[in-house]
């Protein structure tokens, strides 16, 4: 499995964000309260994160997600921001790259964590 660019520094505080896996179903009865029950006993958990970039730092991060893990098809490696620990994960869509000034550029991932 592909581990994230060790080259890229890490991502900010700000901007920042997860959720924790949904693991229920609902159903709604006609009248009542909703039937809740478990589906999954693991699941994803969507995320947000935020990073300024050079312009050699975005070459390397497209680099990564076009070629390493096939425009995100597969699933990488890297430090969770939140926990400090090595977990597994696969974007949900492109990097999002805006220029921030001369060079730089604020890039948002979104990354489901995997379990």
């Amino acid at each position: 499995m592909a581990s994230f660019p060790a080259s890229l520094p890490n991502p900010l505080v700000s901007g920042y964000s997860d959720t924790a896996p949904n693991l229920v179903i609902r159903t709604e009865m006609d009248q009542g309260p909703a039937k809740v029950r478990k589906r999954f006993t693991a699941g994803v958990r969507p995320m947000t994160v935020n990073f300024v970039l050079t312009e050699a730092q975005v070459a390397a991060l497209d680099t990564f997600f076009e070629t390493t893990i096939d425009g995100g098809a597969a699933s990488f490696t890297m430090e969770n921001p939140r926990t400090d620990q090595t977990e597994s994960f696969r974007f949900t869509s492109p990097p999002q790259y805006q220029a921030i000034s001369y060079n730089h550029y604020n890039v948002t991932l979104s990354l489901e964590q995997l379990p």
